[in-house]
């Protein structure tokens, strides 16, 4: 069974700022250009999102 691991970041609040001000402009097409192929930029957009949430619920979340 593969375990899910759990990520603790500690960051200062214009660092988590600027993350998630990142976050919401990075799109499918800039993991695509990172990715070796096209299953990788889905799953690094399903991390991007994964991360963008956590911020948000944190109190990060630029409009």
């Amino acid at each position: 069974m593969q375990r899910t691991p759990v990520i603790t970041v500690i960051l200062s609040s214009s660092l988590a700022w600027a993350y998630a001000q990142f976050f919401k402009r990075v799109g499918l097409d800039d993991y695509k250009a990172l990715a070796v192929d096209l299953e990788e930029a889905y799953l690094m957009l399903a991390a991007g999102e994964a991360i963008r949430e956590a911020l948000r619920q944190a109190g990060y979340a630029p409009r």
